[in-house]
């Protein structure tokens, strides 16, 4: 089966399309998955370029949806022809997340599905949600569940509160969509225009240009008297802004490092306004199951920007980290 895998040393240039032997038939408790999709995270382009180290021809890629074609002895929840999407993490069933959890991390410490096929725990998959493409199913694994751990189990939002999202990556986005449908009043940011006349439409109802407007976080708070959650995916060169939108007793989501890993923090605020700035690691399975179960409900649907073929993995990294794309870039398996 054909797959991609990270080269020596890991660059962009380095990924390579190979065959490698087939998936084999599932085990007890295991199930056999034609993979059709995956979708980009930033944590995909640290991978392929070396900056997140992992060994010499791994697979990467932790997010996939596809089919299952065959179950092992014992498989209940699952049956041949399903269409599922993979769960995040391989180590974390419920409750808090465990230390070992990142051990289990596909496309990282153990091979992703950038390939064909995979056999894998029946625990690693679950169903789709209801009439999801397999593209549109592949970007919850991690985006999704990101934006749903952020927002719900680690907040939790209450109707009429106030949450504020950063730019139009797919983290922000689904925490926009997943805001909305909770009853919350959302603050987007952006730096273009067009881009905020489409988180407008997407149900934004606050919107802040962050380079015209370089002192946002006091602009978010002056809308509103201090935003109640703030999902936080640029690190520490928007944290400070994003510390000064937080009104008293706010909570702060950290998820990603976009603008580095480390600066200064405004840590006399943090304390002035008692805030609770918290890191999110993706979710457990019972998150993942919870929050397929409120699209469900809900009818929420994934913005994606375009889709790319699997061979053509290299500069669909290139276009994620260049930051132009609206929503999730996925990847075509076939």
């Amino acid at each position: 089966m054909r797959a991609m895998t990270v080269g020596n040393p890991a660059t962009l240039e380095n990924l390579k399309l190979v065959d490698i032997p087939d998936a084999g038939s599932p085990g007890p408790g295991e199930i056999l998955v034609k993979l059709h999709a995956s979708s980009l995270n930033y944590k995909d382009f640290l991978v392929a370029t070396g900056l997140l180290p992992v060994d010499a021809g791994r697979i990467p890629l932790c997010d996939g949806a596809g089919e299952v074609l065959a179950v092992g002895e014992g498989v209940v929840d699952l049956a041949v022809g399903d269409r599922v999407v993979a769960v995040f993490h391989t180590r974390w069933p419920a409750g808090e997340m465990p230390s070992d959890a990142m051990r289990g991390a596909p496309g990282d410490t153990i091979d992703g599905y950038a390939r064909q096929f995979a056999v894998a725990p029946a625990t690693w998959f679950s169903r789709a949600p209801e009439g999801y493409s397999h593209a549109e199913a592949a970007t919850l694994t991690c985006a999704g569940l990101t934006a749903w751990r952020a927002l719900v189990p680690d907040g939790p939002v209450i109707a009429g509160q106030t949450v504020l999202v950063q730019g139009t990556g797919g983290v922000s986005l689904f925490a926009l969509q997943f805001a909305k449908a909770m009853g919350a009043i959302v603050i987007a940011t952006s730096s273009s225009d067009a881009k905020l006349e489409r988180l407008k439409a997407l149900g934004a109802d606050h919107l802040i240009n962050y380079k015209t407007l370089p002192e946002w976080g006091e602009a978010a708070f002056n809308l509103t008297g201090g935003v109640d959650h703030v999902v936080e995916v640029g690190g520490s060169g928007t944290l400070p802004q994003s510390i000064a939108a937080t009104g008293y007793g706010g909570h702060i989501s950290l998820v990603g490092v976009l603008t580095g890993r480390g600066g200064e923090i405004p840590s006399g605020m943090i304390t002035r306004k008692r805030l609770r700035v918290q890191g999110v690691q993706v979710g457990s399975r019972k998150d993942h199951f919870n929050m397929i179960a409120a699209i469900n409900a809900t009818g929420i649907r994934p913005v994606i920007d375009r889709s790319l073929p699997l061979e053509e993995l290299a500069p669909a990294l290139s276009l994620q980290e260049s930051g132009v794309h609206f929503g999730k870039i996925t990847i075509d398996i076939g």
